[in-house]
């Protein structure tokens, strides 16, 4: 039986959008679309945020050329090794990108969140030690944004009548067709799940909204924002993923997800604590020492200097035979 409000999955044709070209039809997921939309929402926040904080604005672009792509990297790898009977077995086509199941063809699907963030972590170094840019101070600007791209991109599983949960007989139960290849075996059509996608995203939404409040009332820096990102994720993570039926490996009883969300609780109040006693102050640059950016504001215009004056000053500090010092500069301390 249907409930009221029950949720209606989409359409199968929306899984796959096809755009006509001269020579064919470019087919895109759904899903890919998804992430990506989540992927632009996610930089224009944190560009925001670090510009706000005395950062170069569209600096955010020069890290994320390095931590989107190894953060897919890291989301296929982890996905891959944390399902390892769904590629690796007896004639399993592993390597060849051109034929179906190989572990390099993330377009048909399974990525994990914890690996796109050990991924995109690594990127992120990189990125900063390019650019200047303090990790921790890049990570505080992402922690709401990567939320938002998170809760983002569970749409890409409603579009794809995957990862649901247990069934359900609240009136805001998940509909899906009994033809599924995930629907489990010995139910009636007709049963409604619980719509993981829908829970995770309201709690990703709300946990962005959480971090900007609590950065009102608390100093939420030096890695503590996203302390309490993985906290509050974590949390929600492993609540929503012990109700999912999709396969997946198991640790003494527990799914690896879930372990992995007890992990990112227990980092994220470790690095609040430890930054907590480490920086007491004020972040006074997104920037590490010496690597500050000026801003046009920084520079001194000759016009705008009275030559008269400086004279003045010059002959009134020679007299008193010290070395007077005539030009501006910049100080490189944070």
């Amino acid at each position: 039986m249907i409930a009221p409000f029950s949720i209606p999955s989409p359409d199968p044709a929306w899984r796959t959008l096809e755009i006509p070209l001269p020579w064919g039809a470019l087919a895109i997921q759904t899903y890919a679309l998804c992430i990506l939309v989540g992927i632009i929402l996610a930089v224009i926040i944190t560009s925001r945020r670090l510009t706000k904080r005395g950062a170069e604005p569209g600096i955010v672009l020069d890290i994320a050329l390095w931590a989107v792509p190894l953060g897919i990297i890291g989301a296929r790898f982890y996905h891959v090794f944390t399902h390892p009977d769904d590629y690796f077995f007896e004639g399993a086509n592993i390597w060849n990108p051109f034929e179906p199941g190989a572990i390099w063809n993330i377009w048909e699907g399974g990525n994990a969140i914890y690996g796109a963030l050990l991924g995109g972590a690594i990127g992120v170094i990189i990125g900063c030690r390019f650019t200047g840019i303090r990790f921790w101070s890049f990570a505080d600007a992402l922690a709401p944004g990567l939320l938002v791209a998170q809760a983002v991109g569970r749409l890409g599983n409603w579009f794809n009548h995957e990862l649901f949960g247990s069934p359900t007989d609240l009136p805001w139960g998940l509909e899906i067709s009994s033809d599924n290849p995930a629907f489990p075996a010995g139910l009636a059509d007709g049963t409604l799940f619980h719509p993981t996608f829908l829970y995770e995203l309201i709690w990703n939404l709300a946990g962005a909204a959480a971090i900007i409040l609590l950065e009102r009332r608390f100093n939420l820096r030096w890695g503590k924002a996203f302390g309490v990102y993985l906290i509050w994720y974590g949390a929600g993570r492993a609540l929503f993923e012990s109700i999912r039926l999709d396969p997946s490996e198991m640790f003494l009883g527990i799914r690896v997800n879930v372990w992995a969300s007890f992990a990112a609780v227990v980092v994220g109040i470790v690095l609040i604590l430890v930054q907590r006693r480490r920086h007491t102050g004020d972040e006074r640059s997104p920037y590490v020492a010496g690597r500050e950016w000026a801003g046009p504001d920084a520079e001194v215009d000759s016009d705008d200097i009275d030559s008269d004056a400086l004279d003045e000053e010059v002959e009134s500090e020679s007299s008193t035979g010290e070395t007077a010092a005539t030009s501006p500069h910049r100080s490189t301390t944070a």
